[in-house]
């Protein structure tokens, strides 16, 4: 419903969440990429609102604001506004010289009004907030050193088998810019200190064994045209993209779940689904229980220094 005003109102749950300036483009058309408003982002959360929130609940969150839209100025908001409203969760964590606020998405209402706000992007932490210290994910980035998507296939190849061969079960995202995402759920009871070591190890593994296309460089200047294993979100107060949340980036792409098996899709790149299809490839639930399997790291590490040698 709309109210004389120029706000739209939207139920959610027990709440009404108001929604200002509705008709304010995000992401302006061009090219191939369609036009975008925020009323569209806050239609696509509310239907994604069911397959998102299972990623979010309980974790803190960097929101990425976009008030003027993708072409406008970037906000990378940690600190909770004081205006928030009283029913949406916070969590409070150490940070060097002090506390940081953080906004917790538990239900569809907050995820409207992060919408209002602009909040185009949510950043998640790997780690919820009654355990903060003991992530329950583990997340390699597969950054290609252009856009090549190819590199990124081959690269999500080499590192599904390789975790295969630890025995640890992983799942595959597209990260809706330039990559994919494999993400390796555990049983928190690991600290990131661990968990970070572990990951750094398997990502030195898979590109020593493959040189030519693969590296740990973290600057790029030492890359060359090499993909980057990126493991760098492996810490405390680190993010990476939660599923289904939407890019700033032309078109509004989405970081989208997908099976294994479309990795042999030649169709499939980083940008493949965006607020238009997300939620239609939402619902063929890719992942299926797979995140529910969370596996300490002690039997996959023993198993990586047999590969090491």
């Amino acid at each position: 419903m709309s109210g004389g005003d120029g706000t739209r109102r939207v139920r959610a749950g027990r709440r009404t969440v108001e929604v200002h300036r509705p008709d304010k483009v995000l992401f302006p058309g061009g090219g191939d990429a369609k036009e975008y408003t925020k009323a569209d982002l806050v239609d696509f959360h509310r239907a994604v609102a069911p397959f998102m929130l299972p990623h979010l609940r309980g974790r803190p969150l960097m929101l990425e604001r976009h008030p003027d839209g993708i072409d406008g100025p970037t906000f990378m908001q940690k600190n909770t506004p004081d205006h928030y409203p009283e029913w949406i969760e916070r969590v409070e964590l150490a940070k060097e010289g002090g506390t940081v606020r953080h906004t917790v998405c538990d239900d569809t209402a907050t995820l409207l009004y992060l919408a209002d706000q602009a909040s185009i992007t949510l950043h998640r932490w790997l780690s919820r907030s009654d355990r903060i210290d003991h992530p329950d994910r583990l997340v390699f980035d597969l950054d290609p050193s252009g856009d090549d998507f190819e590199a990124v296939r081959e690269a999500a190849r080499l590192l599904g088998e390789l975790l295969d061969e630890l025995e640890l079960p992983s799942v595959l995202m597209t990260t809706g810019s330039r990559g994919l995402h494999v993400i390796v759920p555990l049983n928190g009871r690991h600290d990131f200190d661990e968990v970070r070591a572990f990951a750094r190890d398997v990502a030195d593994t898979l590109a020593g064994a493959h040189p030519d296309r693969l590296t740990t460089a973290a600057r790029k200047k030492e890359r060359g045209e090499r993909l980057y294993l990126d493991i760098q979100r492996n810490a405390y107060a680190q993010t990476a993209v939660a599923p289904y949340t939407v890019r700033s980036r032309p078109g509004a792409p989405v970081a989208t779940p997908i099976t294994w098996d479309r990795l042999d899709d030649p169709e499939l790149h980083a940008r493949r689904w965006t607020v238009a299809d997300a939620v239609e490839q939402a619902r063929t639930n890719p992942w299926s229980g797979l995140l529910s399997r969370g596996r300490a790291l002690g039997p996959a590490r023993r198993r990586l220094n047999a590969l090491r040698g």
